[in-house]
């Protein structure tokens, strides 16, 4: 479904647009163009007063898995996030360990005082960040619109997966422009 409409009080979230992210080779568009629209969507929330929510990833979970992690130790700027989003005073940064911004945070608390009905999301990458924070989100009750021009994942396959059969069931999906001009 398509976004229909903004809830008076939506936050834009942001997922791991970070320098350690950014640099690596994102499909199915560049991360440099989703870098590009998300500043755009930071810029047009924060000229309505609508809050910015910038998450970076510092680690991850515990436990054995199939894919191995990337293992060694990441440059010290890893988890910097990308100078573009042109980071404000009024920001709210979120730090997470795990793939989802809501688990291990404070996210819920600070969208729920001030009032957050709804968010909007993008970032990198689709089916791991992006998803996770989709998936909490609408278990907490938020409304969910993912912007699908704005997000992109190391694995296309995994990116269409969550575009067609997953976010669809979270919530409504548009583009950047679609957003912007709901925005007004």
């Amino acid at each position: 479904m398509p976004v229909t409409t903004l809830d008076p009080k939506t936050a834009l979230v942001l997922i791991d647009l970070q320098k350690g992210i950014t640099g690596l080779p994102t499909v199915p568009v560049p991360a440099a163009d989703v870098v590009g629209r998300a500043a755009r969507l930071a810029a047009a929330f924060r000229a309505r007063d609508l809050p910015v929510v910038l998450v970076n990833v510092t680690g991850g979970a515990p436990g054995r898995t199939e894919f191995p992690s990337g293992g060694g130790t990441p440059p010290a700027d890893w988890a910097e996030l990308v100078p573009e989003l042109d980071r404000q005073p009024g920001d709210l940064t979120v730090s997470k360990q795990r793939w989802g911004a809501f688990h291990g945070t404070g996210l819920d608390r600070e969208l729920r005082a001030g009032g957050v009905t709804q968010i909007v999301l993008a970032g990198i990458a689709t089916s791991i960040g992006v998803e996770s924070t989709a998936r909490a989100a609408h278990e907490h009750g938020y409304h969910v619109t993912l912007v699908t021009d704005a997000m992109a994942d190391l694995d296309e396959a995994a990116h269409r997966n969550s575009l067609e059969k997953v976010f669809p069931r979270l919530g409504e999906t548009g583009t950047t422009e679609a957003v912007l001009t709901l925005l007004g």
